[in-house]
């Protein structure tokens, strides 16, 4: 095990949950070091146990873990490491969650609902963190559900570039699937200097994942259109607003989001559907996981790990994205 040094006496120590170990060892690679080795384990009634097999003492800590599926268990996980961390005498405890769970519970729509989404970060606050990394939240306001700093990180640059060395740019039109993506695609818009188009839809209130495109507002005839998001989870909503958009005359649509949740019909639906590329990052293990030609996974890896440098060296985290 051999820790980054950058003309300090810190160490930097970079740990995994078992949620998604192939890209916490890509970001320890992308910083020229290995992963704390951590023992890790279920007992039979459920409950997590870990152990460091490695002083921590004075160090900067970054611990990794992607909210995925078993989702409450990898954030138990991640809470007891960081608890772990705390009580061994870490310099700061830094939580890295590429995709940060329950982001879409960020608000009340009705009355008696949680805001899981602070329950989230206040949880992390009584465990120890310091500060949070994570990619594409749901919503900007979530930043603010956390008592420290948090750095909010933007696959966009990866997403937009690798889209346009593989597409005529000049066809192109970005499309946000709802009104509430309207922001992210503008800067979208920005990057590619591309026309913007939305597609109005309507959701069941009372029926889960059960949403009725309407109309395209915007010029999609003979265009490219790339449908952006930050996450796919049973992806209802992408393919209905795909659907649109070929009605409407676009000769093709890509699909671009930073978290692949890919929940229960999902993969039949990307499968069937007549999208002719899904571009997702690998902020989960799910799409990764996935065996369809039209889907490509993109590494977060060097975007979160140089995050992480910036931090450790006192550096400037914006400076990344105003680039």
């Amino acid at each position: 095990m051999r820790a980054v040094v950058r003309g300090t006496e810190r160490d930097l120590l970079v740990f995994s949950g078992r949620a998604h170990l192939e890209l916490s060892e890509r970001i320890a690679e992308e910083l020229g070091t290995e992963l704390v080795p951590t023992q890790a384990r279920d007992f039979a009634n459920g409950e997590i146990y870990v152990r460091f097999e490695k002083s921590v003492r004075g160090a900067d800590c970054f611990v990794v873990q992607s909210h995925t599926a078993p989702i409450n268990d990898w954030i138990m996980e991640q809470l007891i490491m960081v608890d772990a961390l705390k009580r061994a005498s870490a310099n700061s405890i830094t939580v890295v969650a590429p995709f940060y769970g329950y982001s879409r519970q960020d608000k009340k729509h009705k009355g008696r609902e949680p805001i899981s989404a602070r329950l989230v970060a206040d949880l992390l606050t009584a465990a120890g963190a310091d500060r949070i990394i994570t990619v594409d939240l749901h919503t900007d306001q979530i930043v603010g559900f956390f008592d420290g700093p948090v750095d909010h990180l933007f696959a966009l640059p990866l997403l937009a570039d690798h889209i346009a060395a593989h597409t005529d740019q000049s066809r192109l039109t970005v499309v946000s699937p709802d009104a509430g993506r309207v922001r992210v695609a503008d800067r979208w818009c920005d990057r590619l200097g591309a026309p913007l188009a939305i597609v109005h839809k309507k959701r069941d209130k009372d029926v889960a994942h059960q949403v009725t495109a309407h109309e395209v507002v915007g010029e999609v005839a003979g265009r490219v259109c790339v449908l952006v998001d930050d996450m796919v989870d049973t992806a209802g909503t992408i393919c209905a607003a795909a659907d649109v958009l070929y009605a409407n005359g676009a000769s093709d649509v890509i699909v671009a989001a930073t978290h692949g949740i890919l929940s229960g019909p999902a993969v039949d639906r990307l499968k069937n559907s007549r999208v002719s590329r899904f571009v997702f990052t690998d902020s989960l293990p799910s799409a990764a996981a996935v065996d369809l030609d039209k889907v490509e996974v993109l590494s977060i890896a060097p975007v979160v790990a140089q995050a992480i440098k910036e931090i450790f060296e006192n550096g400037s985290v914006t400076r990344l994205f105003e680039q």
